[in-house]
């Protein structure tokens, strides 16, 4: 195969991060990439990014289920109502990554993410305005070009943005991994099956 793709087992042609886990190829084929513009959905894969920092995204993957329940389905108005004994309560929960500083930033970041859709009218409305340009992208996406995208202008201003406003573990590599995995960039890679799918059904 080209650098960066893998032939699963069933024989699609993928990227190759997902390669040697069940979990990562269905996340693979079904999400990561595919444009969201459902605002709850928004919220919980920033927070999650926020989780993710130091760790594996396999490992909060696989708590993701547990995340979903602790933090009210990620529903932004009741974590923005949560109090000093919800975070003793979720630093008990060991379904979670229990870290006091990125539970206090995703109630912090619900708090702002209300304020953001009071002005802009939905979080979709806000995140989708950064969604960069053709000429700021690659020609061709393939590993070597991905590799290089850790933060480009596009994450940086965004992460820029959101700090101005007080969100908290928003940095641009983590914002990034947001824009790629809620499709506000295609990061597929040239020949990957997936990328074929997306750009035939996004309506972007």
């Amino acid at each position: 195969m080209r650098d960066g793709l893998v032939r699963g087992p069933d024989g699609r042609v993928r990227c190759w991060w997902c390669n040697g886990s069940d979990d990562y190829r269905r996340y693979h084929d079904a999400e990561w990439g595919f444009p969201v513009t459902d605002d709850r959905r928004l919220f919980e894969k920033i927070c999650l990014e926020g989780f993710q920092s130091g760790l594996s995204w396999l490992t909060i993957l696989r708590k993701r289920d547990a995340f979903r329940e602790s933090f009210s389905g990620f529903d932004v108005e009741r974590v923005a109502r949560y109090s000093s004994r919800d975070v003793t309560r979720l630093l008990a929960n060991t379904a979670i990554v229990r870290h006091r500083g990125k539970i206090e930033s995703t109630i912090n970041n619900a708090r702002r993410a209300r304020e953001l859709v009071a002005e802009h009218g939905s979080l979709s409305a806000y995140f989708w305005r950064w969604r960069p340009d053709v000429s700021e992208r690659p020609k061709r996406i393939t590993k070597a070009a991905l590799m290089k995208l850790a933060a480009p202008d596009c994450a940086r201003a965004l992460s820029k943005d959101l700090k101005a406003r007080g969100w908290t573990f928003v940095g641009p590599t983590t914002v990034y991994a947001f824009m790629q995995a809620m499709g506000l960039v295609n990061d597929h890679l040239e020949g990957c099956e997936v990328r074929e799918e997306i750009e035939r059904e996004s309506p972007f």
